[in-house]
């Protein structure tokens, strides 16, 4: 999942295929690769109600899950009930991030944070669109029956985008355990019960599965027993299970096909691990990581990028549970943290390819044998980042603030707010030298890629919008919290 970086040389975008299927489909979270970078021509750049609107579509029920997109099929979940409200956004009042992840706090409390799980029947579902018209191809009900667990009121219970191999569609709904699999037709091919595990707060689940080599890899990290998993992709069988001692995290698993050796990245607090993806085995470890874990890391072919935005609430160093904390209602103790420590910390890492054992930096270090620099305010919060052209772009949420790194050396090019944007939630993307910024009233800001700062417009919707984009087929499938858009230029289609 991420953007294939050559040192030296330059970038060579979007190569990096996480499972089979067509160059340009668009299969998980954030792509071919993770790199949410699209390499397709005449895809567009400007749109609007009225304006390069190919079609859009009333999705049932509420859920931040993105798209994904395999051939002429686009493949989206939700969760629905007789009596759902419509999410609520602003930091202050919690939010799903991009693919996951509170944006806010609610109510403390032990456990669930205050919250107790709906005694509502809830629908959870799995949509399959034709990408040429929008129209409802197949409709499946994955599960039908009370959520386990919490979530706050803005995140919702189907905030996990599914994944696609080209043969089949895999969903994980987190707060009923469930991970299910249907083949491109509709049928159910196998499922499988990973359990619901409460989450920090009551905020709910978001982490998205990710594949590769036949494997679904799922990453549960919640307050009760954390793990990572991989799953034969054709019949469901548990093929390896690795416990994790981080907490609740909202961040999704990363597959790096880095120089020399395909690992598993998972971002957790207080430690990013790697892992080998036959066995679940660690490759390494980096401590140093803060407060909510929301962001994912991206990665080249020479580099992988990781950090996190810091924050409080059972996270951070003394609190339960925490990086030195006394162990929280999970039972666990808390582990000790790396350099700089402390809820505000904001540690950017760029790790080298075939790194091994513990490559955390000791205090005052800003690079060693695994880690190529590290800056440590400059973490992603919500939004993960972005690799284009030979730049790191990371956006900070509540400030609408973009940060432009050289990728290489860690090097500052400029950081500014962009002018009239909200927070920003979803995470960026990026195709025909041009940054693309989505806020959370939907007005798509679009910047041009470069060491320079430079506003080239804004795409308004007027829709509440937290959810990453697909790009595939020459259009950009944006969810909205009521529609799905197709967005393509004219005379453009698969």
């Amino acid at each position: 999942m991420r953007t294939a970086f050559v040192f030296g040389i330059g970038l060579v975008a979007a190569v990096l295929a996480a499972g089979s299927g067509r160059g340009d489909d668009w299969p998980q979270f954030r792509g071919p690769g993770g790199t949410a970078v699209a390499a397709e021509k005449q895809l567009p750049v400007e749109w609007g109600p009225d304006k390069n609107v190919a079609w859009k579509v009333k999705l049932p029920g509420y859920a931040w899950s993105c798209p994904v997109v395999s051939g002429d099929k686009v493949f989206v979940t939700t969760a629905e009930s007789d009596k759902q409200q419509k999410p609520s956004g602003g930091f202050g009042r919690g939010g799903p991030g991009d693919r996951g992840g509170p944006g806010g706090f609610g109510p403390g409390g032990p456990k669930m944070g205050g919250r107790k799980a709906p005694d509502t029947v809830y629908r959870w579902k799995v949509l399959c669109l034709s990408a040429a018209d929008g129209k409802v191809l197949w409709e499946q009900t994955a599960a039908e029956q009370r959520p386990a667990i919490s979530a706050h009121p803005s995140n919702g219970f189907a905030t996990e985008t599914p994944a696609t191999d080209g043969e089949r569609v895999f969903a994980h709904f987190g707060a009923m355990g469930g991970v299910f699999c249907y083949d491109l037709g509709g049928k159910l091919v196998w499922k499988a019960d990973l359990g619901a595990h409460p989450m920090a707060m009551g905020h709910g689940t978001a982490s998205s599965p990710a594949l590769d080599g036949g494997r679904l890899f799922v990453q549960c990290d919640n307050e009760e027993k954390s793990f990572l998993i991989a799953l034969d992709t054709k019949t469901g069988k548990e093929l390896w299970r690795t416990p994790r001692t981080e907490r609740t995290g909202w961040s999704s698993p990363l597959v790096w096909k880095g120089k020399g050796r395909t690992e598993i990245v998972c971002v957790g607090s207080p430690r990013v691990l790697s892992y080998n993806p036959e066995t679940g085995k660690q490759l390494w470890e980096l401590g140093g990581t803060t407060g909510q874990i929301k962001a994912s890391a991206v990665a080249g072919e020479e580099m992988l990028y990781v950090g996190s935005g810091g924050g409080f609430g059972g996270f951070g160093p003394g609190a339960p549970g925490g990086p030195g904390g006394p162990g929280g209602p999970g039972g666990r103790p808390g582990r000790p943290g790396g350099p700089g420590g402390g809820g505000g910390n904001r540690p950017l890492f760029a790790v080298k390819a075939g790194a091994t054992g513990d490559i955390t930096p000791k205090a005052g270090e800003r690079s060693n044998a695994g880690i190529a620099w590290h800056l440590p305010g400059a973490g992603p919060t919500t939004p993960s980042p972005l690799v284009y052209d030979g730049r790191l772009y990371v956006l900070e949420d509540r400030n609408a603030i973009v940060a432009c790194y050289d990728a290489v050396t860690g090097k500052e090019l400029y950081k500014e707010r962009v002018p009239g944007a909200r927070t920003f939630t979803a995470s960026p993307w990026a195709y025909g030298g041009k940054v693309f910024c989505l806020d959370d009233a939907g007005t798509t800001h679009v910047l041009k890629a470069g060491p320079e700062f430079e506003v080239l417009g804004a795409n308004r919707l007027g829709e509440m919008a937290w959810s990453s984009p697909a790009v595939a087929g020459g259009a950009v499938f944006l969810r909205t919290v009521d529609h799905l858009y197709c967005i393509r230029e004219r005379g453009v289609g698969r």
